[in-house]
């Protein structure tokens, strides 16, 4: 209404009211651009804690009450050695509490009956604050670091708000000398009720409908993305075409000791210089080879940096490949 007024005016006074309506304008882009910051920030606003948490912040709120501390790490790990009070859901590939093969596939979701269920024995509601817990460290590559979102993105999904994922793992927690329980902690089970959040996740069909249309973004190493080299789960080489690569391993920082992510100021102007600001609004989906690297992705752009609309494909690679009929660009960075 205060524009149109002042339209009314400028059109009325004429060349005098030239720069009022300059003065207008500029308050009015001011304005546009803090709404759409505070929009882009809303998924952090409706958090009770941050996404990633730091071992000292663990140590101070690990009396809070609604606090679950989740380790995800084997049962014989967990055995050796976790933080007080640390409950032990483990993360293990192929099949586990979190996941499962369906269709030839690796790290597809678990029915929302058998999560729903592990979670309740875990003692989790959907109010529940959970940092996960995971090894930062694996001698094959990083795909420790991966599980931690993979977790993260399946409590998400099964409509758990309050989810972090402590930065450096139960590795940097032990290499700071904080204290370490080998008593086995027990929870309480409960019912858990929640809404699955179909809207993260996107089909094959969905993602070959929408290259040109939407951004994508390919979190494998750059030799796999570029073609030069395939996965033993995706033998077909290249990439979805208009993929863009942000290999997920350049998001961390790994040592012998412990792995942890990077500088998230670092890693918010790797991603605007790759895909823009997340005000931009356009949707996002991201991928992998099985949809580990790609939780990492999902995660940090959605639940850390605030992008909007963005989905992960968990079909991934692997999917992809086994399609014949689906074009995949070798030799060529989009």
């Amino acid at each position: 209404m205060m524009i149109l007024i002042h339209l009314e005016k400028f059109h009325k006074g004429g060349v005098k009211m030239k720069g009022e309506f300059a003065k207008l304008m500029a308050v009015g882009v001011f304005l546009v651009v803090m709404m759409t910051s505070i929009f882009a920030s809303s998924a952090q606003a409706q958090r009770g804690i941050d996404p990633i948490v730091s071992a000292d912040w663990l140590g101070v709120n690990i009396v809070d009450p609604n606090l679950v501390i989740l380790d995800i790490r084997s049962a014989e790990e967990y055995a050796k050695g976790h933080i007080p009070g640390a409950i032990n859901v483990p993360f293990e590939v192929p099949v586990s509490a979190w996941i499962v093969m369906k269709d030839g596939l690796l790290l597809e979701l678990p029915p929302a009956e058998e999560l729903f269920n592990t979670l309740g024995k875990a003692g989790i509601t959907k109010d529940s604050k959970v940092v996960i817990v995971g090894r930062t460290t694996d001698p094959m590559a990083p795909y420790a670091m991966a599980n931690a979102t993979r977790v993260a993105i399946t409590l998400i999904y099964a409509g758990v708000k309050n989810v972090a994922i402590l930065d450096g793992g139960f590795d940097r927690w032990k290499w700071e000398g904080k204290a370490v329980s080998k008593a086995k902690a027990v929870p309480k089970p409960v019912k858990y009720e929640g809404s699955l959040r179909k809207d993260m996740f996107i089909t094959k069909d969905e993602v070959k409908e929408k290259i040109g249309k939407a951004i994508i973004i390919d979190g494998r190493d750059p030799d796999v993305y570029f073609g030069v080299k395939a996965e033993p789960w995706a033998p077909r080489p290249g990439h979805i075409p208009t993929a863009k690569n942000l290999p997920t391993p350049w998001l961390w920082n790994l040592t012998k000791d412990y792995g942890m992510y990077k500088d998230m100021e670092l890693i918010k102007e790797m991603v605007k210089e790759l895909i823009g600001e997340p005000s931009q609004g356009k949707e996002i989906i991201v991928y992998c080879g099985v949809g580990g690297y790609g939780s990492t992705l999902w995660y940090i752009l959605s639940e850390v940096l605030g992008y909007q609309n963005v989905k992960l494909y968990d079909g991934s690679a692997q999917e992809w490949s086994m399609d014949e009929r689906l074009p995949l660009v070798k030799f060529k960075w989009e």
